[in-house]
């Protein structure tokens, strides 16, 4: 059991250092899987299963909005990259 909670403890400080240190949005929803699964877990270690069902079912949603709003500031972002060459 202890060694369960030193992969979680690794999972979440592994997700967390990366989401700090890369610079790339895809980079960091990968880390945000990484400390996720950490998180998931240490959930269920400590007997919480209910609540490790909700986070498992809401994680893949959280990752796709997160996906979706990187996908929405490149658009923005070059939109008004254009409108500025062209003004």
């Amino acid at each position: 059991m202890e060694f369960i909670s030193l992969i979680s403890i690794a999972l979440m400080l592994i997700g967390t250092v990366g989401i700090i240190l890369l610079k790339k949005p895809l980079d960091k929803v990968i880390m945000f899987s990484i400390l996720d699964a950490g998180f998931l877990l240490a959930v269920v270690q400590f007997g919480y299963l209910d609540v490790a069902m909700f986070i498992a079912l809401l994680a893949p949603l959280s990752i796709l909005i997160y996906i979706l709003s990187i996908v929405k500031i490149k658009q923005t972002r070059a939109r008004n990259l254009q409108g500025d060459n062209n003004g």
